[in-house]
This record gives structure tokens, C-alpha cells and sequence, in this order.
């Protein structure tokens, strides 16, 4: 029994590790945090980035094992939510840069000149998609 916990929690502590530098090499090529600070020209903020995305994860991953509640006022977690979905948006933003696949598909179909209607819906789509979910199917 005893070498049956051992191999489960080595393969849950391997399966971490990977998923892990997965998720860091997945951010690092992106360069999320790069083009955060080259924008906001914060590069002299580097390490409060470094602790602010080591932090997020390991409070992230307490949240998302544990079934914690907080008991925290609607307006607080509409603010977390925000911030959630700034990181989500920013990521799905970084992914399309990065791999550049809306102009390409538009250019091979022809459509160039209507790339602004397609990111309008997919913004839309997204808004009104989270809205309906959090509306609907979340009792707060």
C-alpha cells in the first residue's frame, strides 16, 4: 500500500513538472510578458511580472484542488472575473499574433478586407457567450 501512495504522488509530482514547463515555455514563447512590459513600458517592473505569474499559478492551483470558498462580496468577484478574463483575452490575443492565423486564413479565402467584421464578432461573440454563461448558469 505504502509503494502505491509513493508512485502516485510521483506521478502526480511528474505530471505537475510537465504540465508546468509546458505552461511556462507555452507563456515564454508567446512572449505575453515581454510585449505586457514593452507596451506599458514597465521593463524596470521585471521581477513584480515574475512574482505576480509564480504567485498566480501556485494560488491558482491551491484554488483549482481545493474546494476553497472565500464568502467574498459580488463585487469582488466581479473584479477577479475581470481580471481572469483580461489574462484569458490577452493570452487568446498573443496566441493569434503569434501563430497569425486570421489574416492568413482571410488572405487564402479572399476576404482581406473584412478581418475587422471577423474580430468584431469573435470579441462580441466572446462578451455575449461569457455573459449568457455567467448569467445564466452561475448562481451567485
Amino acid at each position: 500500500m505504502v509503494i502505491k501512495i509513493i508512485f502516485v504522488i510521483g506521478v502526480g509530482l511528474a505530471c505537475g513538472f510537465a504540465v508546468g514547463a509546458g505552461f511556462v515555455a507555452f507563456i515564454t514563447v508567446l512572449g505575453i510578458i515581454p510585449r505586457l512590459m514593452q507596451l506599458t513600458k514597465s521593463m524596470k517592473m521585471i521581477l513584480f511580472y515574475e512574482w505576480a505569474v509564480t504567485l498566480g499559478v501556485l494560488v491558482g492551483t491551491v484554488f483549482g484542488l481545493q474546494n476553497i470558498y472565500l464568502g467574498l462580496p459580488k463585487f469582488f468577484v466581479m473584479i477577479i472575473g475581470l481580471f481572469h478574463g483580461v489574462f484569458v483575452g490577452m493570452l487568446a490575443a498573443a496566441l493569434y499574433e503569434a501563430i497569425n492565423v486570421l489574416p492568413l486564413i482571410f488572405k487564402r479565402i479572399h476576404l482581406e478586407d473584412r478581418l475587422l467584421y471577423l474580430l468584431a464578432a469573435l470579441v462580441l461573440g466572446k462578451i455575449l457567450g461569457s455573459l449568457f454563461h455567467w448569467l445564466y448558469f452561475v448562481n451567485l
